[in-house]
């Protein structure tokens, strides 16, 4: 890959902007996305951001691995896997224009109808008895749109992010339920990015100059959370993701 000494520079930036959102304000990586396939063919982004992406899921699963609601997660993981192929067959015919549109379009919807909810909603209380009827459609919805956008663009942060504020997730219980999901599906996506030639020796040649960056934005994000209350927490993860369904839309 071809790449200025600028270029480098702002995927070095875009690269710790990911360590932060893991562990600070999730869906932030939105921008990252952005940067990449602003430099990158935006196609080739998505397998040299998914390493980069891994490296932040990891070190958030070693800042709040104790405080995920697992019975949330194995909620949500079989629509996520049925969202997974879905991405993988639209990645077979889709360009650049279309998957860019697309996932764009979803995030938009998705913070509209969070902001709808949370203006209507009387209070939210964090969801830990079993799941009702209309909770179990809210998580297989939202887990199909997520697998989908996170093997399309990277782009499932925003979307999980919306349906754990749905749910009335608190920061700490947030952030760690969402590490481990991440953690566990963006592994799982490799095979299929190999498979599909958006991740091979050339990508992982600009990732290893790339890695050592995640580190310091994930350790600002780590001393940032602690002065960000909750309320603030949640209105910047939502402006995450309308900024990152914006640049998906307009570039």
């Amino acid at each position: 890959m071809d790449i200025t000494l600028w270029d480098f520079m702002a995927l070095a930036a875009a690269a710790a902007l990911v360590g932060f959102a893991k562990t600070a304000v999730s869906g932030a990586n939105t921008v990252s996305l952005a940067v990449f396939a602003a430099i990158l063919p935006a196609r080739e982004s998505t397998g040299v951001l998914l390493p980069i992406l891994i490296t932040g899921d990891v070190l958030a699963v070693l800042t709040y691995r104790r405080h995920a609601h697992w019975p949330t997660l194995w909620r949500l993981f079989p629509a996520v896997a049925a969202g997974v192929v879905v991405g993988v067959l639209f990645l077979l015919w889709a360009d650049d224009e279309a998957v860019r549109t697309s996932i764009g379009a979803i995030l938009l919807l998705m913070a509209g109808v969070t902001l709808w909810r949370r203006r209507n909603a009387q209070q939210q209380e964090e969801q830990t008895s079993a799941a009702t009827r209309g909770e179990r459609l809210k998580a297989r919805s939202y887990g199909v749109l997520g697998g989908f956008t996170t093997m399309v663009a990277n782009a499932g942060g925003p979307v999980m992010s919306l349906y754990l504020l749905s749910a009335g997730f608190r920061k700490l219980s947030f952030l760690g339920t969402s590490a481990w999901f991440f953690l566990i599906v963006n592994t799982s996506k490799v095979p299929f990015s190999a498979g599909l030639g958006l991740i091979d020796g050339h990508s992982l040649l600009l990732d290893a100059e790339l890695f050592l960056f995640v580190l310091p934005g994930a350790l600002i994000g780590k001393a940032c959370v602690a002065r960000i209350n909750q309320r603030l927490f949640e209105h910047l993860v939502i402006a995450a993701t309308v900024v990152g369904g914006l640049e998906l839309l307009l570039n």
